[in-house]
């Protein structure tokens, strides 16, 4: 389903993933099956989305980002792909982030570029995520540190 709101320009978009209202998705993004992407979500050309994965209200998934999937990304998460950005300024490529089959993000949380967010991760909202998160680990706060289960 496409909301009559949302503008899809990508063909490679899987069965049974649902965009809502306000999406935008450039050509080249690919999807998997049965994703939900809800309203006001950003996905440019070089994402890549598996299987089974929810993108709440508000998600920008800039050039270079790759979510595996069942990967759950909260409400207002935000990813960057560059260190050092510039207006008008860019890199030769973007850094690579990639979230792992399973991984959940919460509400609020911020991911720089470059990041791996392990298997089953769980990244507490509002967590600002400056380095790699490993499998299974549970990290929150400023800057995002590994809690015990």
């Amino acid at each position: 389903m496409i909301h009559k709101l949302a503008d899809v320009q990508s063909i490679h978009v899987g069965e049974g993933t649902n965009f809502w209202q306000f999406c935008v998705v450039l050509p080249k993004a690919i999807i998997g099956n049965d994703c939900n992407i809800c309203s006001h979500c950003l996905i440019e050309n070089d994402v890549q989305i598996g299987n089974k994965v929810t993108i709440k209200s508000g998600v920008q998934l800039w050039d270079g980002i790759t979510v595996e999937d069942f990967v759950f990304i909260g409400p207002n998460v935000t990813f960057t792909n560059d260190k050092s950005p510039r207006s008008k300024e860019y890199p030769e490529a973007f850094l690579q982030t990639i979230i792992k089959n399973n991984a959940s993000i919460g509400a609020n949380a911020t991911i720089l570029p470059g990041i791996t967010i392990g298997e089953y991760a769980m990244i507490g909202a509002g967590a600002v995520v400056t380095k790699n998160v490993r499998a299974h680990a549970t990290v929150v706060g400023n800057p995002a540190k590994e809690i015990k289960k």
